[in-house]
């Protein structure tokens, strides 16, 4: 796969809604940048995805919480969370300021044996 980039440019800052951007992709392998500006999970709500998850926080500060634990899992730049496939999860917190930029990765589940 050919390209490049800098995950910090043209941050959107304000946004209404969470910015996602692909960075590269192939048929089992996906890259995001999220950037969220103090959005969270609606209550009651639950990300059950197909697959597995590995999310960095890169800057700003973020909470996520899973379902049946106690507690949320808070975070600061540099913290990560390896979240497998069908793990029901949600954000409860992002920071405004500075926004939280996310680079997250997602692979198809492992389901041998």
């Amino acid at each position: 796969m050919d390209g490049e980039g800098n995950l910090f440019d043209a941050i959107p800052v304000g946004a209404p809604e969470e910015v996602i951007d692909t960075l590269a992709s192939t048929a089992s392998v996906r890259v995001e940048r999220i950037v969220s500006n103090g959005q969270a999970t609606p209550a009651g709500q639950w990300y059950d995805q197909q697959q597995d998850e590995f999310v960095l926080l890169v800057s700003g500060a973020a909470a996520v919480a899973f379902q049946g634990e106690a507690g949320e899992h808070a975070l600061t730049p540099g913290q990560w969370l390896w979240i497998p496939a069908r793990r029901r999860h949600r954000v409860t917190w992002t920071s405004e300021v500075p926004p939280a930029v996310w680079l997250a990765v997602f692979a198809a589940a492992d389901t041998s044996p």
